[in-house]
């Protein structure tokens, strides 16, 4: 499906705003309800909707207008060159009533001051330094794959993020996150109220008892328990660390008001407990999902693995040999970008692609549509690893593939994330063969990452 192509004939007739200033075409007036309709159900086809008008459309959705912008050289301006004019938009904004102001919905100072205490954690000397956690929980994963071989089948969207938890917890927080079950289904209603947030507008109080929010209020209150237990746990060992945990705690200390300092510490562990495992687990999930329909790439990748790795665990220095999985990893999030949206709001009035976007306005940068415009991806639709391939030239934008974000907010654990993916499907490939469940329908689901909808069952055969 191509989703960039010449502007609809329906978009409608916008006078231009005043001062000859260019508004970018799109849906007419009356068709408010189904892009409501979109936004509720359907977000992936409302950002392909948006696509067919060009490179910018306008969307008049109830009281919102969101302007999307799908183009290399709007993401640039956007996400890198003006980004102090953008601060995180709809959708996340609204999401700060479910997780609070961690580093994925804070702003200004608070955020500079959370992303100069988190970054020395994800550098890539110390990173690399956890290979061999990170190859034991990616055998273990293997293990429990194992177990059911010839069997009934299992939900590797589970498994992947049973497995994605215990990375996190291992690498990051230096805990045993297995010891908490409840972590998976809580961020489900998590989820589920950021969703509800960004289609009410947040109009909604959190009072009013709808099976949704009183799920998501138990789910929040297990969350804080969790992570209350996790700092309660570092105090009681008297450790001095360097993980996230031991940061946090020497960090929140100088805040003056101490509840101040709890409510920080508990948002910013809510939000690294969230991000640090949902986009890894959602891109394995993908995986898995995409060469189990292309047996060449499988083939591939078992015989890479075989190659590289024999009957050892991998380490960090095979990173650079595990060539043909990287690019594997890559055209995966390039066709499923675990952060499929990335939403702004326009602190100041600016001009993008030469249309005026007002002060207050909504923009709308969605890595999903942008890697698959046709002018910068040949056949976009398909599955192609060798888009990849080091020694091609790329023959592209550098803002055409944004899977980790661009600018001030690139995602911090991009290197842990490519390590983590890179590791679990080279071990998964030498042993193993995963074959989704005939007649299941794969279906995306844009959450505040891409997931597959409602999880994905294959049987486990050997390799």
């Amino acid at each position: 499906m191509t989703l960039t192509g010449p502007k609809s004939e329906k978009a409608s007739k916008r006078p231009p705003t005043p001062g000859g200033r260019r508004v970018p075409p799109g849906p007419p007036p009356w068709a408010a309800p189904s892009l409501f309709k979109k936004l509720a159900t359907d977000r992936i086809a409302l950002m392909s909707l948006a696509a067919t008008y060009g490179d910018a459309a306008r969307l008049s959705i109830g009281p919102k207008t969101l302007y999307f912008f799908n183009h290399p050289d709007h993401a640039k301006h956007v996400l890198a060159d003006n980004s102090g004019n953008y601060h995180k938009g709809v959708g996340l904004v609204q999401a700060r009533r479910a997780i609070g102001d961690g580093l994925l919905t804070s702003e200004g100072e608070l955020w500079r001051k959370q992303r100069r205490m988190i970054q020395p954690v994800f550098q890539n000397k110390r990173i690399s330094r956890m290979d061999g956690v990170i190859a034991k929980e990616a055998a273990h994963l293997v293990d429990r794959l194992r177990s059911h071989t010839g069997g009934e089948p299992v939900d590797v969207v589970q498994e992947m993020t049973s497995l994605s938890l215990g990375v996190l917890g291992r690498t990051l927080l230096d805990a045993d996150l297995g010891a908490f079950s409840s972590i998976g289904h809580s961020f489900e209603a998590v989820q589920d109220q950021a969703m509800f947030e960004l289609v009410t507008l947040s109009k909604v109080p959190m009072w009013v008892p709808l099976p949704k929010q009183i799920r998501f209020r138990r789910a929040r209150k297990e969350l804080q328990r969790i992570v209350d237990h996790l700092v309660a746990d570092r105090l009681a060992r008297g450790e001095d660390g360097d993980d996230v945990v031991s940061r946090l705690i020497g960090s929140t200390r100088q805040e003056a008001d101490p509840r101040v300092g709890r409510q920080r510490m508990r948002d910013e562990l809510v939000t690294l407990l969230l991000a640090g495992h949902e986009t890894t687990a959602s891109t394995l999930a993908w995986t898995f999902h995409l060469i189990d329909g292309h047996p060449e790439v499988r083939e591939r990748l078992h015989a890479e693995a075989v190659e590289v790795l024999g009957d050892r665990l991998p380490v960090h220095d095979d990173l650079h040999r595990l060539r043909y999985t990287a690019m594997v990893v890559e055209e995966v999030m390039r066709l499923y970008p675990p952060v499929w949206m990335l939403p702004r709001e326009a602190q100041g009035e600016d001009e993008v692609g030469g249309y005026h976007v007002p002060a207050g306005s909504d923009v709308l940068i969605s890595p999903y549509t942008l890697h698959r415009h046709p002018a910068f991806w040949d056949n976009p639709d398909r599955f192609d690893p060798e888009r990849f391939d080091p020694d091609r030239p790329a023959n592209r934008p550098r803002y055409a593939y944004i899977p980790f974000g661009a600018g001030p907010r690139f995602c911090v654990g991009n290197h842990l994330g490519m390590m983590e993916a890179t590791f679990v499907i080279a071990m998964v490939a030498r042993d193993l063969r995963l074959v989704t469940v005939p007649g299941h329908n794969v279906v995306p689901e844009p959450m505040l990452s891409l997931r597959v909808r409602g999880g994905l069952p294959m049987t486990v055969h050997s390799a």
